[in-house]
């Protein structure tokens, strides 16, 4: 086995997508690149503007998450694993640190995830829209929100709030945490519904399975609304209809076999920190 991982690994071939300029020439970005190509990994460097190579292997995501979720889009439905490499600051799904990489990459020390993409298909628009968080429509000018979600046919008490969430289970650490959305397990089939400050006191998040069929509804005083799915962003009118489900493919993510999710929680947002629990 360690035979046939050393000579995969002189023929493997990455793209590298940095998310900001400034970092390029980072001490430890190049000493990882250096590692890499010296281990017999030919790299190239790409940018949103660049198309990805054929016989690729994978995909270095190097910046925060933000990075991240803009190379998910660079590699669509390709099938082509993504690392991410974190230059930023929480990072959840740019984790590792440039040293890590490299040696888990020449050593094979690693797995490859499978994870959730939402698609979400606006009335009026040609392209669905693919989302690895979250999808969100909120209000556009001063005006509540009503939003009306069918889910599989069912219609749900009307949502009166700035807005709504609609996220995969790797998007619990994202926008839906900031709004109360419970933390999911990455590996987790489901999604979460999560109103953005309900206008109703009884009204909480809510964690459906993954085949759900979601249908949203807008109405406000304003007659328009702002709809994002990750990181891009549109403008909505009154009456439109977004139907949102899993998308038919997933996004393959590079796993260290060192990391760990509840780790991760307990250090970057201090999940748990109590004075008792000190060892």
């Amino acid at each position: 086995m360690l035979i046939l991982a050393t000579f995969y690994q002189i023929f493997m071939r990455v793209a590298v997508y940095i998310g900001k300029n400034e970092i390029e020439h980072e001490c430890g970005l190049e000493e990882m690149l250096n590692k890499l190509e010296n281990g017999g990994v030919q790299y190239y460097m790409i940018t949103a503007q660049d198309g990805i190579r054929e016989n690729t292997d994978m995909v270095l995501s190097v910046g925060g998450d933000g990075t991240f979720l803009s190379v998910s889009k660079l590699v669509a439905d390709s099938g082509i694993p993504v690392v991410g490499v974190n230059r930023g600051r929480l990072g959840f799904l740019s984790e590792n640190r440039p040293e890590d990489v490299a040696d888990a990459l020449l050593s094979g020390d690693y797995t490859i995830e499978d994870r959730t993409l939402l698609g979400a298909e606006v009335e009026g628009e040609d392209n669905q829209f693919v989302a690895l968080n979250e999808v969100t429509v909120h209000r556009s000018g001063a005006a509540v929100v009503s939003v009306d979600v069918c889910l599989d046919g069912k219609w749900l008490p009307t949502y009166w709030a700035d807005g709504l969430i609609v996220s995969t289970s790797s998007g619990s650490t994202a926008y839906s945490l900031s709004v109360g959305g419970p933390i999911v397990l990455p590996e987790s089939k489901v999604l979460l519904i999560s109103p953005i400050a309900p206008h109703n006191l009884n009204i909480r998040p809510l964690v459906v399975p993954d085949s759900a069929k979601i249908l949203l509804r807008l109405q406000s005083r304003d007659g328009k609304f702002v709809f994002t799915a990750d990181n891009v962003t549109l403008e909505l009118f009154e009456d439109v209809q977004i139907a949102v489900s899993v998308a038919q493919f997933s996004l393959r993510r590079v796993r260290l076999n060192k990391s760990d999710f509840i780790n991760a929680l307990t250090e970057k947002l201090f999940w748990g920190e109590d004075v008792r629990n000190l060892k």
